[in-house]
């Protein structure tokens, strides 16, 4: 890969991701841009290049943390730097990647060497590298929540916390936050979203000219990137000088009192949380006029400003699409907008009368009604037929003529037999609700998220055990209680503790884990009742948005017809799998035993490429299978070979009617499976009776096991006896 950037002037179209990055290099105080976009839409060769074009930094000589000459950090950890000596480098852009640690961001402490000699040795992380620079978060939505939230805290406070085993260390870090996201493959959460300053969508051009000219300056880059570089410099150098004037006319704009009261006017009107929306539309559009070279903000900053800061504050729910109502904000603006001053009206003459003897034009002479005749003039002439059925009947125009004679028979339309997969419309799915926790048993060592218990980074301490690897984070106690009895052997003097290698103890703590929640979901005829099939849909979708919650990754297959349908692969985006599911189809046979070892070979290939990630299978089925003879005995097989894999299994039981005959119970014991049914599946529903009576979950939550599911059962049962007693009493 070469060195030479591409050039930022060389990328084509995409002006409001251009425009988005500008100003956060004009002002870093914007808070950073999200860029939405899908794959291949040169997202992070615009960063990279946009780092090219920020002005050179005066740093302090030997300071690990970029500190400015004219104003160091007074917290700086390498020192206050009172007079030293400096020089001038660019300003760095730093890559995070995707498994980034959280030791690896805000730095590390040598903790051996802290206990050994005494010390406190701190290593800087990315943070300190990236301060007055450019961090850059690529695929930010696949990092771990508490990494976000640390990133973005840091990027608000300009400056960084390192607080560990007594030591603490603060230090400067203010820099241009830029990340990009494919929505695809999940999206970040709403609180997350609003951290960022501005956000832009970005698709692909569909024009074939524009394409044609990407792909041409992209494959003459390749070929030569300096003789391309060279191309465009003069542009280059251009708009870097642009910015810097831009930086320095910024603190002369005026943000009027109108065109502050038009920001807050459109906020509230789109009902955006809290008040960080009003602040950085308020940065946006001083930010805009300074780089239009302005000294006082306009309507029309103020509009582009809302277009880049609020569309990401207006979700309401996992499932909303960003967006804004472009005629609204229109509205608002006007609504709002400071009134032009009137000017002074001068006195009129009244107007002579230049016809004083006629009427008013269309009338006679005397001014007695309309010349022609009509309904108002009583003339004569008598009204067009207009075709429309009158009081008495259709005109004669459009009577239906007998058919004549000679005119052949009409012939019946033929009956098309009924297909044995017709496919019935789809429907929309229920309102969601909060649904019961169900979770893996045992503790993994999956990714960060909030079903099953797990070893995690973050949690509470459980044990302490010997280091797998680089030490992290020392359990002291243990350590201490490791080496207390070796001290006379290895001749302790002084005060101090004499350690040695094997004596430091890592904690072990434990959290939760995220989880591939895999959906097998019956998309057949005996489930295309429209009540039913919203119920059914309502429920999954309830379930979709729990996993949205607790950070799983989701995958679908529907079974229906001649065999079962991966409709969507594993991903993290649950939004698509809501859009799936809105659009599922349904009709024809029940193929459980296709839907089942289809989930089999989707486990199997998912245990392959993350083999920490556990997963929970969750069939959504009236336990009815078709197609076959022994159908059902081909399902129950299948349940065995998942149960043999040792799957985790929940069975969401969809028979409905007064008349049950249990197949999905009888699928869930061969599964070794939960099952419940649709009422048992919200939180606040019958199971609430079992988790009160349990004394609850795991906070405030219960997740059910197969005897939680037979508590259930007998709750209900019980239920039903006593209303039948109190009937026949």
């Amino acid at each position: 890969m070469s060195d030479v950037r591409y050039p930022f002037t060389a990328i084509v179209g995409m002006a409001d991701l251009r425009l988005g990055l500008l100003l956060n290099a004009v002002s870093p105080a914007v808070g950073g841009v999200l860029v939405r976009g899908e794959k291949g839409t040169a997202k992070s060769t615009m960063v990279r290049a946009l780092a090219g074009l920020l002005p050179s930094i005066a740093t302090v000589d030997d300071c690990r943390f970029a500190c400015d000459p004219a104003g160091p950090d007074p917290q700086c950890p390498d020192g206050a730097h009172d007079g030293g000596a400096s020089s001038r480098r660019p300003a760095e852009l730093v890559e995070l990647p995707v498994g980034v640690s959280e030791d690896r961001i805000v730095g590390s402490l040598d903790l051996e060497r802290a206990l050994s000699e005494g010390v406190k040795a701190y290593e800087p992380g990315l943070l300190a590298r990236a301060h007055r620079g450019v961090l850059y978060i690529d695929e930010v939505n696949l990092l771990q929540d508490h990494v976000v939230d640390l990133l973005l805290d840091a990027a608000a406070m300009g400056r960084s916390y390192v607080e560990r085993e007594g030591v603490s260390v603060r230090h400067a870090a203010r820099f241009l936050l830029v990340g990009t996201m494919n929505p695809e493959e999940g999206e970040l959460r709403p609180q997350l979203l609003d951290r960022f300053g501005l956000t832009v969508e970005i698709a692909a051009t569909r024009e074939p000219v524009e394409r044609a000219e990407v792909v041409r300056r992209r494959l003459s880059y390749d070929a030569d990137p300096a003789a391309f570089a060279d191309r465009f410099a003069a542009e280059e150098r251009a708009l870097a000088d642009r910015i810097t004037a831009a930086r320095e006319l910024l603190p002369q704009v005026e943000l009027t009192d109108a065109a502050l009261r038009q920001i807050t006017a459109v906020c509230a009107a789109f009902e955006v949380d809290g008040l960080r929306a009003d602040i950085v539309m308020a940065r946006t559009a001083v930010a805009l006029a300074a780089w239009a070279s302005r000294t006082e903000v306009l309507a029309e900053d103020v509009r582009k400003a809302a277009e880049l800061a609020l569309p990401h504050r207006r979700r309401r729910n996992p499932f909303d699409a960003p967006g804004l109502d472009e005629d609204q904000l229109d509205r608002i603006l006007e609504e709002h907008a400071e009134p032009e001053p009137e000017e002074p009206q001068q006195p009129q003459e009244p107007e002579e009368d230049p016809d004083p003897e006629g009427g008013p034009e269309g009338e006679g002479p005397e001014g007695d009604g309309p010349q022609d005749g009509g309904p108002d003039g009583g003339g004569g002439g008598a009204p067009e037929p207009s075709g429309q059925d009158g009081p008495d009947g259709p005109p004669a125009e459009v009577a239906d003529d007998p058919a004549p004679d000679d005119a052949p028979a009409p012939q019946p339309v033929p009956l098309q037999p009924p297909s044995p997969a017709r496919e019935t419309a789809p429907v929309a799915a229920g309102d969601p609700y909060r649904t019961r926790l169900f979770a893996v048993d045992g503790t993994g060592r999956g990714a960060q998220g909030r079903r099953s218990p797990a070893e995690t980074d973050s949690g509470h301490t459980i044990r302490a055990r010997r280091p797998r690897g680089r030490l992290a984070r020392l359990h002291l106690s243990a350590t201490l209680r490791a080496a207390a009895p070796h001290q006379l052997a290895r001749g302790r003097s002084s005060r101090a503790l004499v350690l040695h290698k094997d004596d430091f103890r890592e904690q072990v703590r434990q959290g939760r884990e995220s989880n591939l929640v895999l959906f097998v979901v019956d998309a057949s005829g005996s489930m295309a009742a429209r009540q039913r099939m919203t119920a059914v849909k309502g429920a999954v979708l309830s379930l979709l948005m729990d996993a949205y919650q607790r950070r799983d990754k989701i995958g679908m297959i529907t079974f229906r017809g001649a065999g079962a349908e991966l409709v969507l692969p594993p991903t993290s985006s649950v939004e698509v799998g809501a859009a799936r599911l809105e659009s599922l189809p349904t009709g024809g046979r029940t193929p459980l035993a296709a839907g089942l070892l289809r989930a089999h070979e989707v486990l199997r290939v998912e245990r392959l490429r993350d083999p920490d990630r556990r997963p929970l299978l969750v069939v959504v089925t009236d336990g009815r299978a078709t197609g076959a003879r022994d159908a059902v005995a081909q399902s129950h097989r299948a349940a065995g070979l998942l149960a043999g894999q040792g799957v985790a299994s929940v069975v969401l039981d969809c028979e409905s009617g007064p008349v049950r005959l249990g197949l999905a119970r009888t699928l869930a014991d061969r599964l070794r499976a939960t099952a419940v049914t649709l009422d048992e599946l919200r939180a606040d529903g019958v199971a609430s009776l079992v988790r009160d009576s349990r004394g609850g979950g795991h906070r405030g939550e219960h997740r059910p096991t197969a005897s939680a599911s037979a508590s259930v059962s007998a709750s209900v049962s019980a239920s039903a006896s006593a209303s039948a007693s109190r009937k026949a009493a």
